[in-house]
């Protein structure tokens, strides 16, 4: 029976194909990345304390805004880091939470577009029940769903992941540690994992544009509907 050294840290070589280019790739991320976190800080800014705008439709908006400035900062920090000359070692924890919180992060914000699309269909369709429906706790409750859907496809993906013994080589190709990137230095068949992860992520982007596509569907007709009864109302009139 042989016997693994577990590896501490991980190697990240950054983007393919981009040497000679540290330093503009350097500036251009930066500047992204804090116009991101301004942008999305203005946002909440304007949000927050006008009480005219603590509607459901904003307060989503709002969370929206959380979620991208969150999810931008699990990958940008180091990377820049290692840009600007910096070590690109990564802890073998740090490389696991970087993967988690990528994952929980990307897909409970494709949650909340559902939530959102969601509170849209209601707006247009029912808008006589709008305030009804969408009451404050059935909007936390949705929020709540989102993450809890995240927070199950991040920890499925990051236990099947890290489960795994990496005893070899430790260089991740890639500017931060993603699953493809990962599982090739696993020291033991990583099939399962891959599986599992095609799987989980398929099934995700078939219930989004499952609902997406109903609820923009049944707004699309409500309105084809509404647009000449209200022609018709003009005319008559």
């Amino acid at each position: 029976m042989s016997s693994h050294t577990q590896l501490s840290e991980f190697i990240l070589l950054g983007i393919p194909q981009t040497e000679g280019l540290k330093t503009m790739l350097s500036a251009i991320f930066s500047f992204t990345y804090l116009f991101t976190l301004l942008g999305n800080l203005l946002i909440l800014i304007a949000i927050v304390p006008s009480s005219t705008l603590h509607t459901p439709m904003y307060f989503f908006l709002g969370l929206l805004s959380i979620f991208d400035m969150l999810f931008p900062s699990v990958t940008c920090p180091k990377m820049l880091l290692y840009l600007s000359g910096q070590s690109k070692a990564i802890s073998y924890k740090g490389c696991a939470l970087q993967l988690f919180f990528y994952h929980f992060l990307g897909s409970a914000e494709g949650c909340l577009y559902s939530v959102m699309a969601y509170d849209r269909f209601v707006a247009i369709c029912h808008p006589l029940r709008y305030l009804l429906i969408m009451r404050p706790g059935p909007c936390v409750g949705l929020v709540m769903a989102a993450w809890t859907v995240g927070c199950l496809h991040a920890t499925i993906l990051t236990s099947f992941t890290f489960q795994l013994p990496y005893c070899g080589p430790n260089r991740v190709d890639y500017f931060f540690c993603d699953i493809p990137a990962v599982l090739p230095l696993a020291c033991a068949d990583s099939s399962l994992a891959q599986r599992v992860g095609s799987t989980n992520v398929s099934f995700l982007v078939l219930m989004f544009r499952h609902y997406d596509e109903h609820f923009t569907d049944t707004i699309l007709g409500n309105l084809h509907l509404t647009i000449p009864a209200i022609s018709t109302f003009h005319f008559v009139k």
